[in-house]
């Protein structure tokens, strides 16, 4: 079994002489940046592949083409950034794979089916934050549907793998790993135990055995009904409710492409629930189409949608002239007064697309769902109106770049009034509740952007917020505090440049003046006797015979060995000390 090191430190390409019946290559310590195309195309009895410590940053997905044979693969510190996981289809006898101490930041979902031969796998000392659940789910041992139940070798067989060293941000997404992390004796073992989370800050520093997650609940989105039939000029209120864990978020689209422009309420009345109602008021033709309900979180996206038909009537009219003629050509007995008669008026229903007549009668029940629920509305305002509670003299307090407080001033309130405060980013149509206390004329808004314009509205409860109840606002002020102590900082460290600086100059003169003074004559002739001229030693040149290969085979010793360094030092010694004496050839 033939076994080659390459370890130049001036070598910049995958070398291209290496010997056919190579098993073992190992490629170390060199400037090489990329493996290109086919790289070992020829080697088709390589069985282990080291290009570890060199500064690879790019691999093709055909860069291992040909490898039938390859059982080990490690590319350890290095600069990859991604990894072309397509790739390992061109390796279908490859059981270990070492990415560790890379710049890896993600890993795709579609990675596990190439993962299903693999029982070795560190992707430890990168920059990972989570693995997706897809992942988790293909790639055994963690999906127990993937491993045949009925096969003893694969039951028994263990899949290592390394996490350490990376960042993870310990969310429901993860949350079955770190289950499996807490199992003892199963048929995944940790090359390091001790992971632990980095995120989010709750749970900062908190090993993985000892984290407690709850797994993600994909969203299920359902509306009030699908298909409402509403009179022109009537308002119609369209509501979806969404479940998941994450409590997912919930956007209104329609199906053309138009943007929605009406008022949208949001709640969360509770942890994974939330609801949102979309307001159409004085309805138009336009407004017929299909809304949809779109609900997100971590673990994916679902949606349902509504479809809002608008009847109403049109009046034509007839003209009596038809008339006049017929009557003055049968006897011409046509009067001025009949000849000034109202013109007759019809009336005829018309929808605003023929695929949408006839729902009246599918949805009756949901139609009035829908009008007792707008009655209600209606009825909640008007009470409110009456109390003739004003908002007034809303402004900003207090502002930084992630907080703001807000006050205002509440007219004609008693002691059971009630306001709503929503805000959103300057620009977004649907604005975010905040829950307030009606004792209180002020409300602080945290978890905001800086640099970054927002709206803010406070209104009666139950009544639209007016222009006049609205203030916009934005986090990119300077805290005047701060700014003149970075005024003064500037002003002391000008001073102190001013001062300090010439007196620099002064000792680097001294100092230089000191060191270039002459030497007299007794001095030179002293250094002078004190140098030993030395001899430049080379090596004999070595002829190299025509027929004679370019590769050296020589017997290297322990101490050689030792010159690698990091992992792939160690890795070099367990070669030398389980090979004996064996060659090795260098390239």
């Amino acid at each position: 079994a033939r076994s080659v090191l390459c370890n130049d430190p001036d070598m910049y390409e995958i070398p291209v002489n290496v010997p056919v019946d190579t098993v073992k290559l190992r490629i170390e310590k060199t400037v090489i940046r990329r493996i290109p195309n086919e790289a070992f195309y020829y080697l088709v009895d390589l069985k282990y592949l080291w290009v570890t410590y060199n500064c690879v940053a790019n691999i093709d997905i055909s860069s291992f083409y040909n490898l039938k044979q390859l059982h080990e693969l490690r590319l350890d510190g290095n600069l990859l950034s991604t990894f072309p996981w397509e790739s390992l289809a061109e390796m279908p006898n490859l059981r270990t794979l070492d990415l560790h101490n890379n710049k890896m930041t993600s890993i795709p979902a579609d990675a596990g089916r190439y993962l299903r031969n693999l029982t070795y796998l560190d992707i430890s000392s990168n920059k990972l934050t989570t693995l997706p659940s897809d992942l988790i789910d293909i790639w055994p041992p963690f999906s127990e549907a993937v491993l045949p139940k009925n096969t003893d070798i694969l039951a028994t067989q263990r899949v290592i793998l390394g996490l350490q060293d990376n960042p993870w941000f310990c969310d429901c997404r993860i949350s079955k790993l770190i289950e499996f992390s807490k199992i003892v004796d199963n048929s995944l073992v940790l090359l390091d135990p001790l992971v632990s989370c980095s995120g989010p800050e709750s749970l900062a520093g908190i090993l993985f055995q000892r984290a407690e997650l709850e797994q993600c609940l994909k969203p299920s989105v359902m509306t009030s009904a699908t298909k409402i039939t509403s009179p022109l000029g009537s308002n119609v209120l369209l509501r979806c409710d969404a479940t998941g864990y994450p409590t997912p978020q919930l956007t209104w689209t329609r199906s053309d492409n138009i943007p929605v422009n009406y008022t949208v309420i949001q709640e969360t009345p509770g942890e994974g629930v939330r609801w949102s109602i979309i307001s159409l008021t004085g309805i138009s033709y336009k407004d017929a189409g299909e809304y949809r309900c779109k609900a997100k979180n971590l673990a994916g996206m679902s949606e349902a949608a509504v479809t809002v038909t608008v009847v109403g009537v049109v009046t034509t009219t007839m003209s009596p002239q038809k008339y006049g003629r017929k009557q003055g050509a049968e006897g011409q007995n046509t009067t001025q007064e009949e000849s000034k008669q109202e013109p007759e008026k019809t009336t005829t229903p018309l929808p605003t697309t023929p695929t949408t007549t006839g729902l009246r009668g599918e949805d009756t029940q949901s139609t009035e769902e829908i009008r007792k629920k707008g009655e209600d509305a209606l009825l909640n305002t008007a009470s409110m109106v009456e109390q003739n509670v004003t908002v007034e003299n809303l402004r900003v307090i207090s502002e930084t770049d992630e907080r703001v407080t807000l006050t205002w001033k509440t007219v004609n309130a008693t002691s059971n009034s009630a306001v709503t405060v929503l805000y959103s980013k300057y620009g977004e149509k649907e604005m975010l509740p905040l829950s307030t206390d009606s004792s209180k004329n002020k409300v602080t808004i945290d978890g905001l952007q800086p640099y970054t314009q927002y709206m803010a509205c406070v209104s009666p409860k139950g009544v639209p917020p007016t222009e006049e109840q609205c203030i916009i606002f934005s986090t990119d002020r300077l805290n005047e505090d701060s700014s003149s102590q970075f005024s003064i900082l500037i002003l002391a460290s000008s001073a102190a440049c001013v001062i300090v600086l010439p007196l620099i100059f002064f000792l680097l003169y001294k100092v230089l003046k000191l060191r270039v003074k002459p030497k007299t004559a007794k001095e030179a002739d002293l250094a002078k006797e004190t140098y030993v001229k030395f001899e430049t030693l080379s090596l004999k040149p070595r002829t190299v015979n025509a027929g004679e290969q370019l590769w050296a085979r020589r017997y290297t010793d322990e101490s050689e060995r030792l010159l690698l360094c990091s992992r792939s030092s160690m890795d070099s010694q367990m070669t030398f000390k389980s090979e004996g004496s064996r060659s090795e050839y260098l390239c």
